[in-house]
């Protein structure tokens, strides 16, 4: 757990260096993934403990989770326990089959949980047509019905991707998506320095692979590669 946690306290440094608007914390080495029902305590606990000692790092901006795969709830909890802002939730509304199986919709359930912990000030952001999944039985549905649907049942904002992680999101999705629903839009993979400036209409911008050495997720973070990212969201901020 040192390890982990040194390691997650040294590239939140380097992201609040960068001036990034936020950072969310995921389980993403935690191969392979289980079903929610299968996500077992000592997942969420050391979650919980890294989470607490990365939002003490980055404590002035927001702080998010995602507990993989599918652990919504698990990820209110750790959220409340340890000061976060947001959480990021799959499986929110419609079903699909992912790579651990078959999952449904927890809307109901996981707002209920929210109001039930007193956690209604943690966001919730929502995948719709999420990445590493399949989408048949649901194909005869428009991403912007989801969308629709994620804000009726009370999503904060929701998160546009590519079919996987790195892969470039629609922009014809996105600009559909923001035309549709009242709350926040967010892109959630693909985003790189060459093609932010085609998103940048978009309400935020998830980036994970990019910032690392190859622009591999699995590899280290390059700090360089952050500080040039923000650099030119800067500066198209400012124009």
């Amino acid at each position: 757990m040192s390890q982990i946690i040194e390691k997650a306290c040294h590239e939140a440094e380097i992201y609040k260096k960068a001036n990034l608007d936020g950072i969310m914390l995921e389980n993403m080495h935690d191969l392979p993934y289980l079903p929610p029902k299968d996500v077992s305590p000592e997942i969420i606990a050391a979650m919980a403990v890294v989470a607490t000692k990365v939002k003490e790092v980055f404590r002035k901006k927001p702080v998010g989770i995602q507990i993989l795969a599918g652990a919504n709830e698990s990820s209110l909890a750790v959220a409340k326990a340890s000061g976060l802002d947001f959480i990021r939730a799959e499986g929110f509304v419609f079903s699909h089959i992912a790579d651990e199986g078959l999952m449904n919709s927890c809307a109901g359930s996981l707002m209920r949980y929210r109001k039930k912990i007193n956690a209604e000030d943690i966001l919730v952001f929502t995948d719709i047509k999420k990445k590493h999944s399949a989408h048949m039985i649901t194909s005869d549905i428009d991403i912007t019905e989801m969308a629709k649907a994620a804000q009726f049942f009370l999503s904060d904002g929701v998160i546009v991707t590519g079919s996987a992680t790195g892969a470039i999101t629609d922009e014809k999705e996105v600009q559909a998506v923001l035309q549709t629903v009242d709350i926040p839009v967010l892109v959630g993979s693909g985003i790189t320095l060459d093609n932010v400036s085609r998103f940048l209409n978009a309400n935020g911008l998830i980036i994970g692979s990019y910032f690392k050495e190859d622009g591999n997720w699995a590899k280290d973070l390059n700090p360089e590669k952050v500080t040039a990212f923000m650099n030119k969201v800067e500066q198209q901020r400012n124009n």
